[in-house]
């Protein structure tokens, strides 16, 4: 017997969460400009220290390392929620409430941990993760040209990365480099930014101007063989394990402003009026605002399902691959439906759905995109002979 209901444990951290960014970010929000990527330092903190108050950073970080180690699908709840507000998508608070994208580095050296982990939870150090390439990114353990060549106890690194969030930013980041033939010769190594032959070639502004990418040159940069992860040639199973298990939570951020856009909308179908009703009543509009229902209501029950598999050990890639396909897809149908309904004001900078629509325009690519959802899910169905 499934049980969709919420535990009490799980439905007190849900209204935590909301009652937080109501009360907290949206005020905070309100007042710059709709754009802004990240909030000034004097307001960051301020929201950094009433989540500290709240018990509501690193939630989803292992408890040995000072986080709440909540399963996946707490987790999947809580990105649905944290995500509500204007700049929920990418925010920069949720990644300081939660370990996402450091999944890498719980299993390395306590040395590691001492010199990388503990500085990025603490939020003294910034981090990004670099696996896309100029010659592409869908497929990493083909397209990867940048190499790693061993010199002694170092390995020297040559290539170029692209569409890496945060670099310019960043202290160090996860480079995955090319070290032999083949799907599994990729290994991963950490690269702080002040090694020589590092360099930030340029910035790379997107659709959404909120959050640009950057483009990377590595130059002979040195990095001792202490900053490699894993194994040597064992690049591409860490990849692929960060892949499936993030793909879930980063799908219910992506579900998280289509369900606030969609409440936004039945309010205003509610009270705004042309031809003499309002929108509500109108036929046309019932339908629209159905079909968003159901579509966030599906994408929600695959995300559960997917972070349910994974929290009991189960396969899930195939889970995980429909989940993210469905929940990026159907969020931006629904954000496109909840702006025609508003109009004018849909597109104007007063509301936050236009630039949900750009931002959920790109979430439909990244971390693989839709095609690539399908084609994994292709191979779990048909096996080899989906190869041809």
């Amino acid at each position: 017997m499934i049980n969709f209901t919420l535990t009490d444990e799980q439905q007190a951290l849900v209204d935590l969460v909301h009652g937080f960014v109501r009360n907290e970010i949206d005020p905070i929000e309100a007042e710059l400009d709709p754009d802004v990527a990240e909030l000034p330092d004097d307001l960051q903190r301020r929201v950094f220290e009433r989540a500290d108050q709240l018990g509501l950073r690193h939630m989803d970080v292992p408890e040995e390392y000072g986080g709440a180690g909540l399963d996946t699908v707490t987790q999947t709840l809580l990105s649905m929620e944290i995500s509500q507000h204007r700049a929920g998508i990418y925010a920069p608070c949720y990644h300081s409430f939660t370990g996402y994208g450091l999944a890498q580095l719980y299993d390395v050296s306590e040395e590691q941990r001492e010199r990388f982990l503990y500085p990025l939870l603490s939020g003294e150090k910034r981090s990004y993760f670099a696996m896309s390439e100029p010659s592409g990114g869908s497929d990493p353990a083909r397209s990867i040209r940048t190499t790693a060549v061993r010199r002694g106890d170092n390995w020297i690194i040559n290539g170029s990365k692209l569409w890496i969030g945060g670099a310019d930013r960043a202290d160090f980041g996860l480079v995955f480099c090319r070290t032999a033939p083949g799907r599994e010769g990729i290994t991963c190594f950490i690269v702080e930014t002040d090694r020589p032959g590092f360099r930030v070639a340029r910035v790379v502004q997107t659709l959404r101007s909120a959050k640009p990418t950057t483009e990377l040159y590595f130059d002979d940069v040195e990095v001792p063989d202490e900053n490699r992860i894993g194994e040597v040639n064992g690049g591409f199973a860490l990849a692929n394990e960060r892949l499936s298990r993030q793909r879930i939570p980063y799908a219910a951020l992506s579900l998280g402003p289509a369900i606030r856009a969609h409440e936004m909308t039945i309010e205003y179908a509610k009270v705004r009026e042309v031809f003499g009703k309002t929108l509500a009543a109108h036929e046309g509009i019932q339908w629209m605002l159905v079909e968003s229902e159901i579509e966030l209501r599906s994408a929600r029950l695959l995300l559960l399902q997917a972070a349910s598999r994974a929290d009991q050990g189960l396969p899930f890639r195939t889970e995980s691959s429909i989940a993210k396909l469905v929940a990026t897809e159907s969020a931006f149908r629904v954000v496109d439906r909840c702006i025609q309904i508003h109009g004018g004001m849909g597109v104007s900078k007063d509301l936050p759905l236009e630039r949900w629509f750009r931002e959920l325009r790109i979430r439909r690519i990244a971390e693989g995109p839709s095609e690539t959802q399908k084609m994994i899910v292709a191979r779990d169905l048909l096996g080899s002979a989906a190869r041809g």
